[in-house]
This record gives C-alpha cells, sequence and structure tokens, in this order.
C-alpha cells in the first residue's frame, strides 16, 4: 500500500490484497448497515464513516488483521465480554484476517459509536445555542447601555447647557 492520497473508500480497497479487501467490504457492508444515514469518506487515509460532520468509525486493512477505530470507554465497557477474543488497546479493535468477520459486533461497535456520536453533536448544539443566546443578550445589554449611556449625557449636557443659561442670565 504505497499510495496515500486516496479519493474515496472503493480506491482504497482496490490497493488491499484480494482476502484482506473482502474482509474489509464484509466490514464495509455491516458498518454501512448499522449506520445507513453515515456517510463514507478517508479521513488519515483510511476509510471512516461519518455522521453529522463527526467521524464515527475508522476501519483498515493490514498485513495479518484489520482494525477499527475508535475504541472508546463506552464501547469497551459497553461490550467487554464480546471484545475479550480480540485484542484491544490505544483505542483499536484488531481482528485476525483469519476468523470471520463478527458482523453483529461491528454492528453493535457502529451503532454505539453513533449514539456517542449524536450525543456529541447535540451536545455542541447545546453549547453554541447558548453561546448564541448569550452573545444575542449581552448584545442587548451592550446596545441598551449605549442607549442609557448617550440619554445621560444628553440630560448632562442639557442640564450644563440650562446652568450656563442661567449664569449669563444673573451676569447681565
Amino acid at each position: 500500500m504505497a499510495k496515500t492520497d486516496f479519493k474515496s473508500v472503493a480506491e482504497y480497497l482496490t490497493t488491499l490484497p484480494k482476502q484482506t479487501r473482502v474482509v474489509l467490504q464484509r466490514v464495509r457492508a455491516v458498518i454501512r448497515k448499522a449506520v445507513p444515514t453515515g456517510e463514507e469518506v478517508i479521513s488519515y487515509q483510511i476509510p471512516a464513516v461519518k455522521l453529522e460532520g463527526r467521524a464515527l468509525i475508522y476501519f483498515a486493512g493490514w498485513k495479518e488483521h484489520y482494525s477499527l477505530y475508535p475504541a472508546t470507554e463506552k464501547v469497551r465497557a459497553s461490550l467487554e465480554r464480546e471484545l475479550a477474543d480480540y485484542e484491544v488497546r490505544k483505542g483499536t479493535i484488531r481482528f485476525p484476517l483469519s476468523e470471520p468477520v463478527p458482523g453483529e459486533l461491528i454492528a453493535k461497535i457502529a451503532k454505539i459509536r453513533a449514539k456517542e456520536t449524536a450525543l456529541l453533536s447535540d451536545e455542541r448544539r447545546a453549547t453554541r445555542s447558548k453561546v448564541s443566546t448569550s452573545k444575542k443578550s449581552a448584545s442587548k445589554k451592550s446596545a441598551s447601555k449605549k442607549s442609557a449611556s448617550k440619554k445621560s449625557a444628553s440630560k448632562k449636557s442639557a442640564s450644563k447647557k440650562s446652568a450656563s443659561k442661567k449664569k449669563k442670565v444673573k451676569l447681565s
């Protein structure tokens, strides 16, 4: 796999040895079925599926195994027993190419990641909404303060003019 500027998942898959390609095509199909609204992309030069603009799962083929990323804490905790037969470390789950694709397990991983991603997206939208609301509120307060300040300055100016007229009257 010398080429590293892939434009699509299909292009990435064509560069793999046949055995690896066949396995990853199955993995890809399982993920697509589990997350039908996901968008396939190449990210970090490997296939990924995004949901609402956020990467939820990556997969890649290697010499003796294929990997899924990220193996988040939620994924590891939720599927601890099912993952016991596989190598899991530093956010990576490795599956041997020599064994059948565990479709149900991969679908569960994809669905857990989809829920995590949706929650993160919801939190981000809520945060943006709060920030936007507070900015609008701050802008209104600032405008209100400026208006009050102008009124106050106008009153002070009028008061000074009035006092000035009184002084002139007294001088005459």
